[in-house]
């Protein structure tokens, strides 16, 4: 429950401090008189966006802070969805700073607005004015039907649920629209792909076959150098070896008379050893030297084609060459990878579905299980409220869509007399009805959901006399259960609260400004004396304050 409201600086309200009790609180005051800022400045606690405008001083920053007491309620399991730590005394705080941003805090620590938003939700419901066209809505409607039903769970694992199909829904569209460009870019890279592979490429391989192509082109010059060389080195009468081997047995004689020849002889004999050596591998070059023109052709070829695969792919290396053939071959083989991956999203969507629909279906059944005692309770309440030929006819029909909370589409007829026709909600009930008809189903969901505050914004519009009596008695009972808020401009409804408070507007330094005060017994006679007659109270519209309250 809200033991407490803290607001500084606020529209039109300087300092304000207010504490609460449980049960049914009343909050009247004339029109005008700022019960809108009081829900406004509240509002703020709960998440709203804030307006550099609701400041009042400029200079000065704008505190709202709302103490709950949540002792009683079983309101840890959300704190931990939500990553805030959980105390049985709450605090919610709002700060708006003279530049217009905003901070957020839970038990002093920051939270975005989105956090705090979420947890208002458990917190305290505000219905305002406009919120009673919310009654004719259908996803309150399922709402309504889902408290009832108990379908909180079972709901939160569908949303869940639906929130992975939706996401395998999209992830299967991305590869559908992968495969499509896929598919168009599939034969080209495969044309790519065989003729690297056809190259058969190998690091290094161009320098080697370019080395070859240069031998085999100039195979003859080859030979008749290496002819050449081979008689220069060798010929039996002017050759390099004949004239070393007559040097060698020179050096050799002269060797054997003084050792200071030895190392000449030695010098002369490893030259020749060298050449000779040399003579063999010439003639060992020249047998294996031969003519080959188709294994030149076949260089050729090769050669031109590596040149061709250079300029197709814009490079110069063998190298790159080679990894392209490996992107591609990547870029191939996805595309077999791609058809497993969309098999296997399908297959995954199938099973989400199957879940999906499991869930809607229990969810249906659920809703229509409660049908008809929501009927009678609401009728029964309606017909206390005034409207005792109300009928209702509610029909939930499950479709072949998913929506946010199940699959259902949810029909609420209402008939407002007898002999009329049952017509949907915004053309057979007036304001007043429909202000009556929320007030009944607010009153049995209390019954039904865990929520520790709930505030009416003059829910009793379009309504008087015995009627608004009716719908105090009703608040009245709901706060058995829950604290209860009612803003109330009726003296009937005014006179069941358990405390009263007043807004007022004053002046002070010629500056106007609005507060709210807890009323005593003697100030609430008077203040329901005045909304029964008006400023200028009578001795019998006192009487009647006097007998409301009593």
């Amino acid at each position: 429950m809200l033991t407490s409201l803290s607001i500084q600086n606020y529209a039109l309200i300087d300092v304000l401090n207010v504490d609460f009790n449980n049960g049914l609180s009343i909050i009247t005051g004339e029109t005008g008189a700022g019960k809108s800022i009081l829900l406004g400045g509240l509002s703020l606690i709960l998440g709203k966006r804030a307006e550099l405008s609701a400041i009042n001083d400029t200079s000065k920053k704008c505190i709202i802070e709302a103490v709950f007491d949540l002792a009683t309620y079983d309101l840890k399991p959300v704190f931990q969805n939500l990553n805030i730590d959980y105390d049985t005394e709450t605090i919610l705080r709002r700060e708006i700073l003279p530049s217009g941003k905003s901070r957020a805090f839970i038990n002093d620590s920051p939270v975005n607005l989105s956090v705090l938003s979420k947890l208002s939700q458990f917190l305290i419901d505000i219905h305002s004015q406009h919120q009673t066209l919310e009654l004719t809505e259908h996803n309150f409607q399922l709402d309504m039907l889902d408290a009832l039903a108990n379908n909180k769970n079972l709901i939160a694992k569908y949303m869940a649920s639906l929130s992975h199909y939706k996401e395998a829904t999209k992830d299967l569209e991305i590869l559908m629209m992968t495969k499509a460009e896929a598919i168009k870019e599939y034969d080209y890279n495969a044309f790519l792909l065989n003729e690297l592979e056809e190259a058969n490429l190998k690091p290094d391989e161009l320098k080697i076959l370019e080395a070859e192509q240069h031998t085999l082109s100039n195979v003859e010059f080859i030979t008749q150098e290496l002819q050449s060389a081979h008689h220069i080195i060798g010929d039996d009468q002017v050759g390099i070896l004949q004239a070393l081997a007559i040097l060698k047995l020179n050096l050799s004689r002269l060797s054997e008379i003084s050792t200071s020849y030895v190392s000449l002889f030695e010098r002369v004999n490893s030259s020749y050893i060298e050449l000779d050596d040399l003579y063999t591998e010439i003639e060992h070059l020249q047998d294996n030297l031969e003519l080959n023109p188709s294994r030149l052709e076949e260089l050729n070829s090769k050669l031109q084609s590596i040149h061709n695969l250079f300029l197709k792919h814009n490079t110069e290396r063998v190298e790159d060459l080679i990894q392209i053939q490996y992107d591609l071959d990547q870029k191939v083989e996805s595309y077999d990878a791609i058809d497993d991956a969309i098999v296997i999203k399908q297959n995954l969507i199938q099973d989400l579905e199957s879940n999906l629909n499991d869930y809607a279906v229990e969810i249906h059944n659920n809703r229509k299980n409660v049908l008809p005692e929501l009927i009678i309770q609401l009728e029964a309440l309606l017909e206390d409220l005034g409207m005792e030929n109300a009928k209702f006819k509610i029909e939930v029909q499950l479709t072949n869509q998913y929506f946010a909370n199940g699959k259902d589409e949810i029909t609420l007829l209402l008939k407002a007399n007898k002999g009329g026709a049952f017509l949907p909600l915004k053309k057979a009930a007036s304001g007043g009805e429909l202000s009556r008809i929320m007030l009944a189903i607010k009153s049995i969901l209390a019954n039904y959901m865990q929520l520790p505050t709930i505030m009416f914004d003059e829910i009793d519009t379009g309504v008087s006399g015995e009627i608004s009596n009716k719908m105090g008695a009703i608040m009245q009972q709901m706060s058995k259960n829950m604290q209860v808020f009612a803003i109330t401009h009726l003296p009937q409804i005014a006179a069941k609260g358990d405390t009263h408070f007043k807004v007022f507007k004053y002046d002070e330094d010629e500056v106007t400004k609005t507060s709210l005060v807890k009323l005593n017994t003697d100030e609430r006679i008077v203040e329901i004396a005045q909304m029964l007659g008006g400023k200028q109270m009578t001795t019998s519209a006192i009487a009647h304050a006097k007998q409301l309250l009593n």
